[in-house]
């Protein structure tokens, strides 16, 4: 099963642009969560917009759907600095972004998406940008070669990525300003689905938002998703606003249960419990036994699966955890993996 063809998935698919465009906070005040790094960034700005210089760099990273593109338009609309976006894989070449570098007017902000992704020659251009506002070409060839330096406006990089872990060490050192996000909780998610149901024009009442709240895994996008497909079930069904009632009916057609777990997630687990007796089970055996591609199973449906503390990995394989068999109502089995077994996660 595609990524994109689950509704719960926090990835971005083409269906979010244009309404996330249209609930996007466009102000630190209209934001919610994330409490810590925008009072930091409230700081820094402040500061910044006093000595009238550009922004330290910045890199935002965490899980997608947490809003690292919404905080960056954020920071350019608080510094009132225009905004250019991009992505990694995106700039195929340095002559790409030395483009994208000399357009930029003084302290604008240069957006670049899964920046992990980025070309090695592409980012070492980026090293002499982010030093000193410059960037250095080689001129000619054999010996009548020489280094060319042409400046550049002073701007301020912002980075988005998953994996920062992947970004090389010279490149994730020059970001002034380094800021993990954080999944959101119940109540933060809950203020965000009744922010983003006036914008769409719908009613919802508190109850109705809370639900919704428990089972968008603490990620905004998924959270708006939710609320887009209950506003249909709402709209078909001929009401003028949505209750507790409507959004269970609506999200339990969906099959996503209270904790957030869709049919993909229940597949693995149940195959993992009834098939293999909760594991070990190796991440082949149990992508063949499930139809799911290894790559789906390691990075969209395992992390979550792993945060709710329902599976674990160990050297010989995944395990379910007695958190799963309590959820689906189960025994749990004597031998169950705790954890305590001196196993390392793999």
């Amino acid at each position: 099963m595609e990524n994109e063809d689950r509704i719960i998935t926090s990835t971005k698919n083409l269906t979010d642009c244009e309404v996330e465009n249209k609930l996007r906070p466009v102000c630190f005040d209209e934001y919610v969560g994330q409490s810590k790094i925008v009072e930091n960034l409230k700081i820094y700005i402040q500061a910044t917009k006093q000595r009238k210089d550009a922004l330290d760099h910045v890199l935002l990273y965490g899980p997608p759907g947490l809003g690292k593109t919404t905080l960056s338009h954020i920071i350019a609309n608080e510094l009132g600095s225009q905004i250019k976006v991009t992505s990694g894989p995106a700039i195929e070449h340095a002559a790409d972004l030395a483009a994208l570098l000399t357009n930029l007017s003084k302290n604008d902000v240069l957006f670049i998406d899964e920046i992990h992704r980025l070309n090695r020659n592409v980012e070492e251009i980026l090293y002499p940008a982010m030093e000193d506002y410059a960037l250095d070409f080689i001129v000619g060839k054999g010996p009548s070669a020489r280094s060319m330096r042409l400046k550049i406006q002073p701007f301020t990089l912002i980075g988005a990525t998953t994996r920062a872990g992947n970004l090389s060490s010279p490149l994730r050192d020059r970001f002034g300003i380094v800021a993990r996000l954080e999944m959101y909780s119940n109540e933060e998610i809950s203020t965000i689905i009744r922010r983003s149901a006036q914008i769409l024009e719908v009613n919802i009442t508190d109850d109705a938002s809370n639900e919704i709240s428990k089972r968008s895994r603490g990620t905004p996008r998924v959270a708006n998703r939710l609320l887009k497909r209950v506003r249909d079930f709402v709209q078909v069904q001929q009401s003028n606003i949505i209750e507790v009632k409507d959004a269970i009916k609506a999200l339990d057609l969906m099959d996503i249960d209270h904790l957030g777990l869709d049919y993909a997630d229940k597949k693995v687990l149940n195959t993992m419990m009834t098939k293999f007796g909760g594991g070990p089970v190796g991440l082949d055996t149990l992508a063949a036994s499930t139809g799911e591609e290894t790559t789906t199973i390691e990075e969209v449906i395992e992390p979550y699966l792993l945060q709710l503390g329902f599976v674990a990995r160990t050297p010989r394989g995944r395990v379910v955890m007695s958190a799963c068999y309590n959820h689906f109502g189960l025994p749990v089995p004597k031998n169950v993996y705790n954890g305590n077994n001196g196993d390392d996660d793999k």
